[in-house]
């Protein structure tokens, strides 16, 4: 119908085919490698994480534990541990158990912790349980979200700052009412 049927004795390429010089040599794409692959990586890529290639955890992947990286991570499968990453894609079928710090996270999957990132996307299919720390924040119509939302100039530097233990005191106290103190052990 909305093809033209070729002449006797005329050569068809069909889409995929590439023309070769010589038949015999002829590759499949799995065996080829990028050109960016082969050489390595490139002093500007592996200083610039927007450009690095993303690590991707596939459906069939359970990883137990957390993950980190500079640059981008999608993740297809699950993960049982915190993720912290420059850029974040939750596919459809991922699952994660855990907190999530990225500057970029879109969501489509599920997500049981809190959630801390400049951008946060909330898409249709999402299915969030847990607090939002955000600068920016786009929930789609249909997005399943419980917990807090809770808008932030830098809600990376809450977690990039750490902890200080309150100070010591060489004298016992029993203020608090501790019950452990020395005195009430007396």
């Amino acid at each position: 119908m909305f093809t033209k049927k070729p002449e006797p004795g005329e050569t068809v390429t069909k889409m995929g085919d590439r023309p070769s010089a010589a038949p015999e040599t002829k590759s499949s794409p799995f065996t080829e490698r990028p050109a960016t692959y082969a050489k390595g990586p490139t002093p500007s890529a592996s200083s610039n994480a927007s450009k690095m290639v993303p690590s991707i955890i596939g459906e069939d992947l359970t990883i137990t534990g957390n993950v980190t990286s500079k640059g981008e991570i999608q993740v297809d499968g699950e993960i049982q541990g915190d993720i912290h990453c420059g850029s974040l894609l939750l596919g459809d079928t991922s699952q994660v158990m855990g907190s999530v710090i990225a500057e970029d996270v879109v969501v489509r999957g599920r997500v049981v912790g809190s959630v801390r990132g400049l951008r946060v996307t909330l898409q249709s299919q999402s299915h969030v349980e847990g607090d939002i720390f955000h600068q920016s924040l786009a929930i789609e119509q249909g997005a399943y979200f419980e917990g807090k939302s809770r808008r932030s100039d830098d809600p990376m530097a809450d977690i990039k700052a750490p902890e200080r233990p309150a100070p010591r005191s060489d004298k016992p106290s029993d203020a608090g009412g501790n019950p452990f103190s020395s005195r009430a052990a007396e």
